[in-house]
């Protein structure tokens, strides 16, 4: 499995109702690679690459923080696979 410069999974709490219109958005953003309604304590997984961390950070704070209907977001950065 080959790890991007800066993976991260984002996962977010949306507005009641909102869900499937916070994934249908997420799934236009090009560095998301993969999204998934949850159910708990968050309602939407997405899994973001990107070439460098500060790309990434740019990405969820003024993207993915900006699609109508999300109310927070929480990062969660990978780390590569050590040989």
């Amino acid at each position: 499995m080959q790890i991007k410069a800066a993976t991260a999974i984002v996962l977010i709490v949306t507005e009641p109702g909102k869900e499937n219109d916070v994934v249908i958005e997420l799934e236009q953003i090009e560095e998301v690679s993969e999204s998934l309604l949850l159910f708990g304590e968050y309602d939407v997984f997405a899994k973001l690459e990107c070439p460098d961390f500060g790309y990434l950070s740019n990405i969820v704070v003024n993207v993915i923080r900006n699609i109508k209907g999300v109310e927070t977001t929480k990062t969660l950065t990978a780390a590569p696979l050590i040989d």
